[in-house]
């Protein structure tokens, strides 16, 4: 019987360790209704917990120099995969899950549904920190690069660019649900020394792109050269620690 709600991550390499997977499945879990289909491809399946579905890494042809890039999440568009059908989620592990995902499921059933980028607002570029697409639909996306990946990465910065270029008539999530920790919630300088980070009750995702992580955030620790410090700078996001654990 297939699972009426699947969700989708990508774990490799040693930048983050398998707790930020099970957090994010326990975060879903907690927010997701019903049946509940999470899958991990990943390199490196120990210290998963027992409710993620642990599958190797789909296949993709990538030049070295990209193999450990966010281009390896183009995999995820090849069909079929996983034996997986229907609309599903692709979440990125520095995410937080702030509140209930149903309705990002309900939202433009069908669509590819995605993040509009915090950093080119107006330009239709997508965030693929978290996404929606229809399992199967837009298989060309993969076809296309395992034809010619050469091509794609030379007209394209950036994996998200390329889907947004190619997927003309995407979605984007209301801009409430899906927030940056760094862009939206951090405040601007001198203030982000005054005040902490605090959280809108309509969040559904927080997203912790670059740095700081989780962990950081809460701990009110951003990681940087000594010359950024005096601006990139949090205090403790304490309410990191109840949604991610």
């Amino acid at each position: 019987m297939m699972a009426s709600k699947t969700i989708i991550c990508m774990k490799w390499g040693t930048r983050y360790g398998p707790e930020f997977v099970n957090r994010l499945y326990r975060a879903v879990r907690r927010n997701v209704s019903g049946d509940l289909r999470f899958i991990c491809f990943t390199d490196d399946v120990s210290g998963l917990d027992e409710g993620v579905d642990a599958q190797e890494l789909p296949p993709i042809t990538l030049p070295e120099e990209f193999a450990w890039t966010p281009w390896r999440k183009l995999s995820i568009w090849q069909y079929p995969l996983a034996g997986m059908e229907g609309d599903a989620i692709f979440l990125d592990l520095d995410l937080v899950i702030t509140g209930s995902l149903d309705e990002m499921f309900e939202f433009a059933p069908g669509e590819y549904c995605v993040i509009e980028n915090w950093t080119q607002k107006g330009q239709g570029i997508g965030n693929t920190s978290a996404f929606k697409f229809p399992v199967g639909k837009f298989k060309e996306i993969f076809d296309r690069f395992e034809a010619d990946p050469d091509a794609v990465l030379r007209d394209n910065r950036i994996e998200q660019q390329y889907i947004s270029r190619y997927i003309t008539g995407q979605k984007f999530w209301p801009s409430e649900w899906c927030i940056s920790f760094k862009h939206d919630l951090v405040p601007k300088f001198p203030m982000n020394w005054l005040r902490a980070p605090e959280l809108p009750q309509e969040a559904r995702i927080v997203a912790f792109t670059g740095k700081p992580d989780p962990d950081e955030a809460v701990a009110g620790r951003w990681p940087c050269p000594w010359y950024k410090a005096w601006y990139k700078h949090t205090k403790p996001a304490t309410w990191v620690a109840e949604h991610w654990r």
